[in-house]
């Protein structure tokens, strides 16, 4: 792979259609990186998640390829509900939705600012490969909203009965708590085996994310990719998303 960001002609732009192998997850350094360079056209993209791999890296810096071990997941049946977000969710504040918004949801994740965090990783060029994912139907978003007023969400990209959450953001208290509370509940509903939270967060922790083996990981993504891919508007495939009762 070129250590080359860009679109320039040494690394050639995949389709959705064309794979791209990667070098084995057990030669990733020991904080995960696995390979430099490259690009993030939609084959390269779905050739990694189908690995398990994720691209992470800041706008100074080449196109990093990431495998880390441990790996950080929820498993849908692991979700757990806080009684003072139990509350949140009984006073029905926020209506949900699936792809309402997806562009608004990468900007607001990218844009909103983040305790202790300078910056973003969500460069522009990851804003417009995560939207050409979208509109192949592979990336989906699951909205927060406070009236007309979007105050949360989530997106990610899901294959086989898998989803790879990417980043969340919110602009009003549990909000973004509440749509991965939605999009969570509906997943297990539709049998998802793993959701790839890939690093660990407090956030996510307090919800049930838990850190498991790389080898375990992978072992556990095959099965899940062996699934068909719900893919399209999920507003459409999966209708409104499930709140718990």
């Amino acid at each position: 792979m070129t250590s080359d960001r860009g679109h320039g002609d040494e690394f050639p732009w995949l389709d959705e259609s064309e794979e791209f192998t990667f070098p084995p997850p057990d030669t990733a350094t020991p904080e995960g990186i696995l390979a430099v360079g490259g690009n993030l056209s939609p084959g390269m993209l779905l050739s990694a998640y189908r690995q398990g791999i994720f691209p992470w890296f800041s706008g100074d810096e080449p196109i990093l390829w990431w495998c880390p071990d441990p790996r950080f997941v929820i498993p849908p049946a692991n979700l757990h509900i806080s009684r003072s977000l139990r509350k949140v969710l009984n006073r029905g504040r926020y209506r949900c939705s699936f792809d309402a918004a997806f562009d608004d949801v990468i900007r607001l994740c990218a844009g909103v600012p983040r305790r202790g965090q300078r910056g973003t990783w969500i460069t522009d060029e990851m804003q417009t490969a995560y939207v050409g994912l979208h509109e192949l139907g592979y990336a989906h978003s699951c909205e927060a909203w406070d009236g007309d007023r979007l105050v949360g969400g989530a997106y990610g990209v899901s294959l086989g009965r898998v989803f790879y959450g990417e980043s969340m953001f919110s602009l009003a208290s549990d909000a973004s708590k509440v749509a991965l509370v939605a999009l969570v509940e509906t997943l297990r509903t539709y049998e998802f085996e793993l959701i790839d939270s890939q690093v660990a967060t407090d956030h996510v922790i307090s919800m049930g994310g838990v850190e498991i083996p790389r080898t375990e990981f992978l072992a556990r993504l095959r099965d899940a990719l062996a699934r068909d891919t719900l893919r399209g508007d999920w507003s459409r495939v999966l209708g409104k998303p499930i709140l718990p009762a």
